[in-house]
Parts: structure tokens; sequence; C-alpha cells
């Protein structure tokens, strides 16, 4: 018999000897499960984390890569700077009113005004030195450390500020109320002194009026001020007495500086000023080109709230007045 064959009936011996079926089957439960096949591979446990939530930075805004040079010379020779002789002297007393404006405007000292870093400069009638108050009095916020100061040209029908400063031609407020989709921000003109910004005017339209007073305004003028809340915004503001661009204007402010020219405004007008104005605004006067024999040149007082007293013709003296103050250059 051949190898083959024995080993054929070997295995057909071995398959007589099994024993049944249901006996095989009772010996293998008995054996435990996990013997009778490898263990299953551990799975990976799954756990659900909490989404990681990574605060994206406000991108900063385009900003204008023109500089506005700041003419100093050229300035003076248009009066809207003081003379070199005056310049210390108006630079002390413009000190004196832009303080009280600060201390409202941040809660130094003093209760803090709603919406008192945005500040109005006004004038009932035309020609009383609100434009030179405006250059002046930012010339001088710009030398406080922890303030900038942004000023705005809302005399939109004359544009006196963008015409000094040769950005008549750029776009400004008007092309930011007329369009919502232009930034704020990029607008506004960095100028060669540190801390001084310019908004130009833009371009003028009827119905600057109805702009000046719609809610885009306030938009605009939180949009400012939202990014940066030691900055103060300036608002040449059209005569009060003469358009309606000023209301308008005054609704979104909440400081008012008058400028007074004296001996030539009416206290009348300035007053009948103040009470188109009404009731709740901070407002303080200026009073420009006084006839002063100690002290030669401008002239200016801040007066703080008095009651209305309609005594003299035109706007002159020391009537209710808190403090005295001369413009800086």
């Amino acid at each position: 018999m051949s190898l083959v064959e024995r080993a054929l009936k070997k295995i057909q011996e071995s398959r007589s000897q099994v024993p049944p079926a249901h006996a095989s089957q009772a010996s293998l439960n008995t054996v435990p499960l996990q013997a009778q096949r490898p263990a299953p591979a551990p799975q990976p446990t799954v756990t659900h984390a909490a989404p990681i939530v990574t605060a994206v930075p406000t991108p900063e805004p385009a900003r204008p890569t023109r500089v506005i040079h700041i003419d100093r010379e050229a300035l003076r020779q248009s009066e809207l700077l003081p003379p070199l002789s005056q310049e210390r002297q108006l630079s002390g007393e413009y000190r004196q009113i832009k303080r009280p404006l600060i201390a409202n405007a941040l809660g130094r000292g003093v209760a803090k005004i709603p919406n008192g870093h945005r500040i109005m400069i006004a004038s009932a009638m035309p020609g009383d030195g609100k434009t030179f108050t405006s250059i002046n009095l930012a010339l001088s916020f710009a030398m406080e450390k922890d303030l900038s100061v942004v000023l705005v040209d809302a005399d939109v029908a004359k544009a006196h500020l963008s015409r000094t400063f040769g950005v008549h031609n750029e776009l400004g407020l008007m092309d930011l109320l007329r369009d919502e989709q232009l930034d704020v921000e990029s607008l506004i003109l960095p100028t060669d002194v540190p801390g001084l910004s310019i908004l130009p005017a833009g371009k003028a339209i009827d119905t600057a009026n109805e702009l000046l007073a719609s809610s885009r305004m306030e938009q605009i003028a939180n949009q400012i001020t939202v990014r940066y809340p030691n900055r103060i915004v300036l608002f040449d503001s059209p005569p009060l007495l003469i358009t309606q661009e000023a209301m308008a204007l005054s609704a979104v402010v909440g400081q008012i500086v008058m400028v007074v020219r004296a001996g030539v405004t009416p206290q009348s007008a300035v007053l009948d000023a103040i009470e188109l104005l009404g009731e709740g605004k901070s407002v303080g006067l200026v009073l420009n080109q006084t006839d002063e024999q100690v002290r030669p040149g401008y002239y200016y007082q801040y007066y703080g709230h008095k009651d209305n007293d309609r005594s003299g013709d035109t706007a002159e003296g020391d009537d209710g007045a808190l403090r005295r103050s001369v413009a800086d250059g």
C-alpha cells in the first residue's frame, strides 16, 4: 500500500470515531467564545468635543495713503492762525478753552456728557470766526498725548475748511451720506500733524439738510468714534440762523461751541441761536476779536450756561463770563 493510500485510510478511520453531533456541540459550548476566535480589535473611542471658537479680530479699515500737509505759514497769511508774536499766548488760552470740553467728553472730574466727544463749532451769523476757531481748536486738541482729533467740514455749501486744506475735490461727508457702501475711515485723511485728521465736505448736494438729518448721519457719527474712544470729532458747521443744516447737525453732537464776534454779532442773534438749539445742550461761547487794550490781538471768552439777558445790542463785555480764553496756533 502506498504512502498516500495509508494516509487516506488513516483519515477515514479517524472520522469513523467522531462522537455524535450533539455531544460535539455540547463540548464546544463549554469552551469560552473568546478562545474560539481572536479578540476583536479595540474600536477607537469617539468623543464629541465642543467646537473650538476662534475669535477673529475685526480687520482694520482701509486708510487713505495721502497725507495732508498743514502749511502753517499759509494759514497765517490767510489769518487762520495767529501771528507768531501772539502764538504762545494764544496757545495757552486755547488750552483753557479745550479743558472743559475734554472733561465733559471723557468724564474727567465731571459727569460725562453723552456724545460729548462730538463737538460742533457753530456761529449765529457768517463771518464770526468759526473756521478760525475750528482750525486752532483742532490743533490744540492734537497736542494732547492721549487724544486724537478729526476735523469734519460739515459746512458743505461753502466747504471753507476743505478748500483751505486743498481737499475740496476729495470724497467726504456728503458722499458718505449718499453711499452707505463707503467706509468712513477710508475717507478720513491723515495730516502731517500727529493726532490730527480731516474729513472733507465732499460733493455738495441740494438735499444736504435731509441727509444731515437722516439716520445715516447718526450712523456715520458713531462709526467715526466707535473704534477710538479717545477720539475727539470737531464738526465745522454752517451758521445757525442762516441755514437749516446746522440744526440737523446739532442732533448728533453732545457739545456746541458758538463763536461770537465782539461788537459785530447782535446779542439778540446769539440768544436766538441758543434758543433754537433747545434745552439739554451743553453750549459754550467764544467771544472773538474783542477790543482788549491790555492784550492786543484775538481775544476769546468761554462762557458757561447763563440766563438769557437781551440787554445790549452786540456781543461784548464780561456779562456771565465764567472763564476767559484766547485762541492758540
